[in-house]
């Protein structure tokens, strides 16, 4: 059979030859790429049915943004009691550690609860790779992918910085969707046009009123933190959401490194701002700032506002990352880290910033024993949106608002459809800006959790005729606004766990992924506490609807 070597433009390649890293048992059965939380659940999963499984991170460390920053979970704005496998048992493993340490919390393991479930990341880390040594998880870090090697429809062989791989199943967990696209798997990337699904959420999005402001500078030219100069034709485009860091800040004078005057720093590229507090100074300290959410050990998380007008996210950086090369991303990464460190000088040092904005922002430092290795910030860039793959089902606004019932469900998701800005540009008539593309959470009946929709096997699945061994829980089928809604961890996790289950078990049976069948696939889930049904009391969105509410 001819072999096809596909090398992958997203990564940085090696002049040597890679040398072959052999398992334990000559191939593993299943190889996970991406040691994102998707990731270590899917490999967990996969080594508990009994799979020899390895997870190859592109980076120094495991578990994604949950280890680099992200501390208050996303699972608090989700259906409790519709969540399960090993997300919940990833958060019962991090109150026992609190416990088993002494120290008590403000929240428990009750999934009929909404207490806001925290932690720091540095715990999440540890808990994570116990999780992977628990399991016989072989790791590898710092393997970035530089191509696959194909045999008709199946991938046989991984190519790393470090050497090669060979297994038989094969998930795809990063953020990005780096191994799909090697393998030639199709996929989109950006927004769709309203008329593509018939999504009343794709395409150009303004629920954020203009900054009637001027935005150009004297020479006529739109002023740093503009996207552009125009918003163009509302067709779909290749834009996706901000990214931004998640960073961990100490209130322990005895737990703070200092944040220094950034390199380089050049206070004319807040100019916008300045103009924007100068003509709202009542507002500076709510529209202007960063959305902070307390964590144990005296410390906060710092996130980009998604209701602000200038936030923590740098509008627009974002929108080569999912296909830039390692090197590329190393150079968008610092390119984000210098906007953060900036934009906290100029609050807390720039004359035009009322005093008391000056006064909050003079009080951040960096948790001196978070992220050690990189001097207390966060490794992780919030990657909120990648290549999305073209599987065999396409999930869209009808799945997550009024079709939630599907027949090969492996996971429930209840986030709100929640985009950030995906750019910043002047007004039609130059006389201000306004940030486009946000879609404010679509909350349901009041409260503050999203509308709870099954999540099909089918949009884990390449198309048959693509790729027969490889799965995709995070980068999955579907449309920019579905993943607005699919994008956080919790749901990850589980579709991981799901993905992981049904990987070990195609290795097993030695069938394609799409030919695996999915009542064996469910009663493994179920019997491992994956909630993949709605409760027989449950009302769910469609009776919802035909009951007017």
């Amino acid at each position: 059979m001819k072999h096809i070597l596909i090398t992958i433009a997203a990564v940085s390649l090696v002049g040597c030859a890679p040398t072959l890293i052999h398992a334990k048992s000559g191939k593993y059965e299943v190889l996970v790429y991406g040691a994102t939380p998707a990731g270590v659940c899917a490999s967990v999963a996969a080594a508990r049915e009994g799979a020899s499984v390895a997870l190859l991170s592109p980076y120094d460390y495991v578990g994604g943004v949950l280890s680099g920053g992200l501390s208050l979970s996303d699972g608090n704005q989700c259906v409790r009691q519709l969540m399960g496998g090993l997300f919940v048992e990833f958060y019962q493993r991090i109150h026992k550690h609190y416990r088993d340490a002494g120290v008590t919390l403000n929240w428990e393991i009750d999934l009929t609860k909404y207490n806001k479930w925290t932690n720091e990341p540095h715990v999440a880390e540890k808990v994570f790779n116990d999780m992977l040594k628990e399991a016989g998880v072989d790791v590898f870090l710092e393997h970035r992918l530089t191509g696959v090697t194909k045999e008709s429809t199946r991938i046989v062989m991984l190519n790393t910085s470090k050497g090669m791989l060979h297994a038989e199943q094969f998930i795809d967990a990063t953020y990005e969707g780096d191994l799909m696209a090697a393998a030639k798997v199709s996929y989109a990337l950006g927004r769709e046009s309203k008329k593509q699904y018939g999504e009343s959420l794709a395409g150009h999005q303004f629920p954020k009123k203009a900054v009637i402001i001027e935005p150009f500078n004297a020479a006529g030219k739109p002023l740093p933190l503009l996207t552009g100069d125009s918003l163009g034709e509302d067709k779909g485009d290749g834009k996706i959401m901000t990214y931004s860091f998640r960073v961990v800040i100490s209130t322990d004078p005895n737990n703070r490194l200092p944040i220094p005057e950034p390199a380089n720093y050049d206070p004319a590229r807040f100019e916008l701002v300045r103009r924007y507090v100068k003509a709202n100074p009542k507002v500076a300290g709510s529209m202007v700032s960063i959305d902070e959410y307390p964590l144990p050990g005296r410390k906060v998380d710092l996130n980009n506002g998604i209701g602000r007008q200038i936030s923590s996210g740098l509008v627009g950086a974002s929108w080569a990352w999912p296909e830039a090369t390692y090197m590329e991303r190393e150079k968008i990464w610092e390119a984000h880290k210098q906007y953060t460190l900036e934009l906290i000088w100029f609050l807390k040092t720039d004359s035009g910033v009322p005093e008391g904005v000056r006064r909050k922002f003079a009080t951040y430092g960096l948790a001196k024993d978070e992220f050690g290795k990189h001097g207390g910030w966060p490794p992780a860039l919030y990657v909120r949106e990648g290549r999305r793959m073209i599987g065999e089902h396409v999930l869209t606004q009808h799945d997550v608002r009024t079709n939630a019932r599907k027949k090969d469900s492996i996971g429930i998701s209840s986030f709100p459809i929640d985009s950030h800005d995906c750019q910043r540009v002047p007004t039609a008539d130059g006389r201000g800006w306004i940030n486009e593309g946000t879609i404010f959470p679509k909350r349901i009946n009041g409260n503050h959790h999203g509308h709870p929709y099954q999540v099909p096997y089918r949009s884990l699945t390449p198309k048959r005729s693509e790729c027969v061994n490889l799965l995709v829980p995070v980068c999955l089928s579907s449309s920019h606004v579905a993943l607005s809604s699919i994008r956080v961890e919790p749901t990850w996790m589980m579709l991981g766990h799901s993905a992981g289950v049904a990987a070990a078990m195609a290795s097993k049976a030695k069938v394609d992924v799409q030919k695996l069948p999915y009542n064996q696939l469910k009663k493994r889930l179920k019997k491992q506490n994956q909630v993949i049904e709605f409760p027989t009391d449950y009302v769910i969105n469609e009776e919802l609807k035909a009951a007017g509410k």
